[in-house]
């Protein structure tokens, strides 16, 4: 899959217009967000002001633009609310009695620029957040309850959750193909299938277009996860803004490890030209999905 810098700059910047659409919208939505305690919302503003770059948001834009050719409103509150699942995640991920990791989006986790306590309350506060501004804003019934169906099954104990259990007890065990893609299909790639999801659903899409979507947010997010694990131990923490090599130090199951570096390209490499030919429903109106599976194949953190 060739791709040329210029191609590269002008998708950076599609991406960061839509990270700007997200951010202003999250910050806005804090701002208004009534009887928060301060403590907590102090703690809010911090993690969702941490520069991320959005893309499960965006994905849920794009998702919705493919079949729109516009974002509706039903859209981008659910790439907020899948933006703040994921920061809930991130927060605990990093709590001492998970992956402990004192750095996140280049700069203190939660916990660390504030207190464990706090860290969890605020995990706490983003996820239910989530929650209710899709009950709340998303005006017609049944797409409000298609999409929190949709992001409750894929944050909840039978798909993020689990991964991430799957995840810890891995640590320091034995290591293999099948257990490996357990973890990240459920950890990481299901919530990218439910982003694609979301802005299907926010896009009234049929029942084999919102098929199609989900099938790529799946690839996608296996190779997002992919290429994570390999900035993990080909890139220094400067770069990544987190620690680097950490995986190794906590005995995870990762695809370098299982794979090895060069068959792990292979597979991500297979895995995005999977996620191309699922969009071919949609023809020319999918380019920016396209583009988003070969930046993620090639991203450097």
């Amino acid at each position: 899959m060739q791709d040329f810098p210029a191609c590269r700059l002008e998708f950076a910047d599609a991406l960061d217009q839509k990270a700007q659409i997200v951010n202003h919208s999250l910050q806005t939505m804090i701002d208004d967000w009534p009887d928060i305690h301060p403590s907590i919302r102090k703690a809010i503003a911090y993690t969702i002001a941490a520069p991320g770059k959005r893309i499960r948001a965006a994905l849920v834009l794009w998702a919705c633009e493919t079949l729109r050719t516009q974002i509706t409103p039903a859209a981008l509150t659910a790439a907020m609310a899948i933006e703040m699942v994921h920061s809930y995640s991130l927060v605990h991920d990093d709590l001492p009695a998970m992956d402990d990791d004192d750095m996140r989006r280049g700069r203190p986790s939660c916990h660390k620029a504030f207190d464990e306590a706090t860290a969890i309350l605020t995990g706490d506060a983003l996820l239910t957040m989530a929650f209710e501004i899709l009950a709340k804003d998303v005006q017609d019934p049944a797409t409000a309850v298609a999409l929190i169906k949709t992001l409750a099954e894929v944050a909840g104990p039978a798909a993020m959750i689990a991964g991430q259990m799957a995840d810890l007890e891995g640590e320091n065990h034995h290591a293999t193909a099948a257990l490996l893609r357990t973890i990240h299909l459920n950890k990481t790639a299901k919530m990218f299938a439910g982003a694609a999801a979301m802005g299907a659903i926010a896009g009234s899409a049929d029942q084999a277009r919102l098929q199609a979507l989900t099938d790529f947010g799946l690839k996608l997010g296996l190779v997002f996860q992919i290429a994570d694990d390999l900035l993990d131990v080909l890139q220094t923490s400067e770069h990544l803004g987190k620690t680097a090599g950490k995986d190794a130090q906590q005995g995870k199951i990762t695809y370098p490890k299982v794979l090895g570096i060069n068959q792990s390209r292979r597979t991500a490499a297979q895995l995005t030209q999977e996620a191309v030919n699922a969009l071919e429903p949609f023809g020319q109106e999918a380019d920016i999905l396209r583009r988003l599976a070969a930046v993620l194949l090639e991203r450097t953190r």
